[in-house]
C-alpha cells in the first residue's frame, strides 16, 4: 500500500513538472508577439473599405448637393453651391476635372435645381423642384423652358438622343409620383400618375427602355419606348429589400448605377435586373450619380456631406 502511493506520488511529480514547461513555453510565444493585435487595421465586415475617393470636399457644397452632370469638355456641375448657408440654394457649382469647385449660376428666387441634364447641343437643363419649373442655360442665357403647375416637385430628369425629356415628378407628402415626358417644344405629357415615390429616371443607351425607379418602395420600374418615345409593357426590373433609392445613371453597356440612399452604396444592376456589384461610399447618403465623359469615373453627390465622391471604373 505504501508502495503504491509512492508511485503515484512520482506520477503527480511528473505531470507537474509538464505543465510547468508548457506554461513557461506559452508564456514565452505571447512575449514575442507584437503589442498591438495583427487584426487592429483589418476592416471589419460592419465597417467595409470604401472604393470612392472624396472628390470635392465635405461643405464646399449645400447639404442639399444635388443633381450631377458633365458637359462636353469634362466638367461637373451640382446644385446648390456655397457651404450650408440658406443662400447656397438656388445655386449651380461648377467643378473642374481637378475638383476645384466655384459658382457658376443662380436661379430666379424661390427656385431650387434638382436634376440636371445636357443636351447634344451642350444645353443644360434645371428641373426646379420649388417651382415646377424646367429651366434651360445656353450661351450665358438662363429661359424657362417649361413651367407645369400640376407638377408635384420635378425631380430628376433623362434625356433622349432626341433631345427630349423625362422628369420624375414625386409627392413626398402622400408617397406618390408620377412621370413627365417633355417635349423639345418645350410642350409636357403625363405618362402615368399614382406610382410610388418617382426618383432616379433613366433612358437606356440603346434608346429602347426608360427606367424610373420609386425611392420608398424600392423598386425600378423598365418601359418599352416607341419611336414616338411613348411608353409601354411597364416590367419590374428590380426591388430591393432594404434603404431607398436615388438618382441612377446607365454606363455604355447598359448597367444601371443606383444611389442607395441610407445604406452608402451605388449598386450596379444589369440590363436584365441582377445585381452585379456594389461599390462602398464614404458617406452613407447619395443622392445621385453621373458619369465622366469617358466612363472612367462615376461621380457622386452625397446629401448631408456637401460633398462629391469619385468612383473608379477602368
Amino acid at each position: 500500500m505504501q508502495r503504491f502511493k509512492i508511485k503515484n506520488m512520482g506520477k503527480s511529480t511528473l505531470l507537474l513538472k509538464i505543465r510547468c514547461c508548457k506554461h513557461a513555453i506559452s508564456a514565452l510565444l505571447l512575449s514575442l508577439l507584437p503589442t498591438a493585435p495583427l487584426w487592429a487595421d483589418t476592416p471589419t465586415p460592419t465597417q467595409p473599405s470604401p472604393d470612392s475617393e472624396i472628390f470635392v470636399a465635405a461643405g464646399v457644397f449645400h447639404p442639399e448637393i444635388e443633381g450631377p452632370a458633365v458637359d462636353a469638355e469634362g466638367n461637373l456641375y451640382a446644385v446648390n453651391f456655397g457651404g450650408n448657408s440658406a443662400a447656397a440654394k438656388g445655386s449651380i457649382g461648377k467643378i473642374t476635372a481637378k475638383g476645384e469647385a466655384s459658382h457658376f449660376l443662380q436661379l430666379p428666387k424661390a427656385s431650387v435645381g434638382n436634376g440636371i441634364r445636357f443636351d447634344q447641343q451642350g444645353r443644360m437643363y434645371i428641373a426646379d423642384y420649388t417651382g415646377h419649373n424646367i429651366w434651360r442655360y445656353h450661351g450665358s442665357s438662363l429661359s424657362l423652358y417649361l413651367h407645369q403647375p400640376l407638377m408635384f416637385q420635378p425631380n430628376d430628369l433623362a434625356i433622349s438622343q432626341q433631345g427630349v425629356l423625362f422628369a420624375s415628378d414625386p409627392d413626398w407628402k402622400n408617397n406618390s409620383g408620377q412621370i413627365w415626358r417633355i417635349n423639345k417644344a418645350g410642350s409636357s405629357s403625363l405618362l402615368e400618375k399614382n406610382m410610388g415615390t418617382t426618383n432616379g429616371i433613366e433612358v437606356s443607351p440603346n434608346q429602347r427602355f426608360l427606367y424610373v425607379n420609386e425611392s420608398r418602395q424600392r423598386k425600378v420600374w423598365r418601359y418599352q419606348l416607341d419611336k414616338k418615345l411613348n411608353i409601354s409593357n411597364k416590367t419590374l426590373l428590380i426591388e430591393f429589400p432594404d434603404h431607398g433609392l436615388d438618382g441612377m445613371r446607365c454606363d455604355n453597356n447598359g448597367n444601371l448605377y443606383i444611389a442607395r440612399y441610407g445604406k452608402g452604396t451605388i449598386a450596379k444592376i444589369s440590363p436584365q435586373g441582377k445585381l452585379l456589384r456594389e461599390y462602398q461610399l464614404h458617406g452613407k447618403f447619395p443622392t445621385n450619380v453621373t458619369f465622366s465623359s469617358d466612363f472612367k469615373f462615376l461621380y457622386i453627390t452625397m446629401q448631408k456631406d456637401g460633398a462629391v465622391e469619385r468612383l473608379k471604373l477602368q
